[in-house]
């Protein structure tokens, strides 16, 4: 029997404000950023410390091993990053040092697009060589990511009802994508199609999915939105609506406490740490509102599960 394993593949994060630079021509592709971007991104890294991206992700990858086992899966579980180390490149060297034969592979990423996740797989492709590999393309619906969300929403919903004796409503988010990266070849040489639409990119409806999915579980939700978050500072626009467009409108309507819950991201890092726990806490503020979010995924065990439940697919699939 060929020796098996799965790998888990997430964005990446660097250590030290220092190492900014070099982190950014990566997400970029090498593409030059203004100083000004750099030197802002460097301050929000700074703000919060650092980001935990990758303690995290590694402690996820031995929930999943050990939940693994518990089904009699005896496989080691590898981590790999997109943009700083350890490189997929090189894990997945790694791994067929080790003599890994046939590997399932899932992006914590769960709402799929052909640019994002396409990137992480080809990364894997072009280092797997005679490695056989099973790529889940996307889970944005699988219901026990949708229950991991909806246990944190749960508590935090609780807490605040305790609080201010009414139920809170819901701004479910997703991190944003240039729009150039969901078009159609065919849109982009006329009008853009970007949502939503036969052939195009299915990020923004899988991520609009996963949020009804979570909705779903917390009925005592009142009412919930849906937007886009942490836009990018790279030419062109990134779709929308903002979390800050978003957060006026919602203000203008007299809601004074509101609860945000990204359903595209899997643990704490700066895109929830900056950007949600200070600048989106504080843009609130000034509109007169109280924002608040539940506690992310991080160590969860219905997270574990699920991704367990995926790598269990994966090997079958691999095993014919």
């Amino acid at each position: 029997m060929a020796k098996e394993a799965v790998l888990l593949l997430a964005h990446g994060t660097p250590e030290t404000v220092e190492q900014i630079p070099e982190y950014l021509r990566n997400v970029v592709s090498g593409r030059p950023l203004p100083q000004a971007v750099i030197e802002e991104i460097q301050h929000r890294y700074a703000l919060i410390g650092r980001s935990p991206l990758t303690e995290l992700t590694m402690e996820q990858g031995r929930m999943v091993e050990t939940a693994l086992a518990r089904r009699a899966e005896a496989v080691r579980v590898y981590v790999g990053m997109r943009n700083w180390r350890p490189y997929i490149p090189d894990v997945v060297k790694q791994m067929r040092a080790d003599g890994v034969e046939a590997a399932a592979v899932i992006c914590l990423a769960p709402q799929n697009s052909r640019t994002s996740v396409g990137l992480y797989k080809r990364a894997t492709q072009a280092e797997a060589g005679s490695m056989r590999i099973d790529f889940t393309e996307g889970w944005a619906q699988h219901p026990l990511l949708a229950e991991a969300f909806a246990e944190r929403l749960r508590a935090a919903m609780a807490r605040l009802r305790a609080e201010t004796g009414a139920a809170i409503p819901v701004l479910f988010t997703a991190h944003s994508v240039p729009c150039r990266t969901i078009q159609t070849p065919a849109a982009s040489e006329g009008q853009p199609r970007l949502w939503p639409g036969a052939g195009v990119d299915p990020y923004a409806e899988e991520a609009k999915h996963t949020a009804a999915l979570v909705a779903e579980r917390v009925p005592e939700i009142p009412r919930w939105w849906f937007a886009f978050q942490s836009q990018g500072a790279s030419g062109g626009p990134w779709i929308g609506p903002t979390v800050e467009a978003t957060l006026d409108a919602i203000a203008a309507e007299g809601v004074k406490t509101l609860l945000l819950q990204p359903v595209g991201f899997l643990c704490d890092h700066v895109e929830i740490l900056y950007d949600v726990d200070i600048a989106f806490k504080e843009y609130a503020r000034k509109l007169g509102m109280r924002l608040e979010r539940p506690e992310s995924l991080n160590a969860s065990a219905t997270l574990a599960e699920a991704v367990a439940e995926l790598a269990r697919e994966g090997l079958a699939r691999l095993r014919g």
